[in-house]
């Protein structure tokens, strides 16, 4: 079996600074794509239509990694299970929820590092979070209707993602909120090409993604959102997700 490179140390200090540092720590310089950070806040300050929530709104955000877009979602939702496959993101996770805090450190160039600390977002109720390790393509039975479901940047790391695709509509609720944002990075050392949703010629993806949600959803709104990724203090991954909220008919 392949090894799950999301448990490696080093991918977890680039998805908490990723996720908490602060934009000097991520981007050390004075130009660059700065409009690329924050990503997974903007994911749900972007993609929630937040007035339009119910006043005991659940959510559920599946690949939430080290957790900071479910604790921006517990500033309007009640409830909030964070899912992620990872073991060790779910860790450092529960560790921030639970304690407040986590410190981390981050690369800067060969062996030298940088330590900063992961924190529960200033305003955001950690109370509100259930952070759990699950597998996004065999979700539990009994996670309920929600009012909000969030997946980011998760589709083109599933060995199948029609068969996640295929839950959502059992997921959301009448009315409620779909948010998915993705960069459509197919890599068949993730997915297998026969499984890729569009990418191949002829079929883009964003209109296979759409032709599988419109029996079930609406989109609603659409925008395009770039994030960064610090590997080292001179090396970053930039990428722009299609960031979209899809309304369950």
């Amino acid at each position: 079996m392949a090894e799950n490179i999301y448990e490696s140390g080093r991918i977890l200090q680039e998805y908490l600074l990723f996720h908490y540092g602060s934009d000097g720590d991520t981007l050390p310089w004075g130009f660059g794509p700065r409009e690329a950070l924050g990503f997974p806040r903007r994911c749900v300050a972007e993609l929630l239509d937040a007035p339009a929530l119910v006043p005991d709104a659940r959510a559920l955000d599946v690949g939430c990694a080290v957790g900071r877009s479910s604790f921006e979602l517990a500033r309007h939702c009640r409830e909030v299970v964070g899912v992620d496959f990872s073991q060790a993101f779910v860790a450092a996770a529960e560790e921030t929820r639970r304690t407040g805090a986590r410190a981390y450190g981050y690369a800067g160039e060969g062996a030298r590092a940088a330590a900063a600390v992961a924190r529960v977002p200033e305003g955001a109720d950690a109370s509100r979070v259930d952070f759990r390790c699950g597998d996004a393509m065999a979700l539990p039975a009994d996670l309920g209707g929600c009012d909000v479901v969030l997946a980011a940047n998760l589709l083109c790391r599933l060995p199948d993602p029609r068969v996640f695709l295929a839950r959502l509509p059992s997921l959301v609720k009448p009315g409620g909120q779909l948010l998915l944002a993705t960069p459509f990075s197919w890599l068949e050392e993730f997915t297998s090409r026969d499984k890729w949703v569009g990418g191949r010629e002829g079929e883009a993806s964003r209109d296979a993604l759409a032709a599988i949600l419109r029996p079930h959803f609406r989109l609603d709104f659409e925008a395009e959102l770039p994030f960064l990724i610090r590997e080292h203090a001179r090396k970053f991954q930039w990428g722009v997700a299609w960031g979209t909220r899809w309304i369950r008919t």
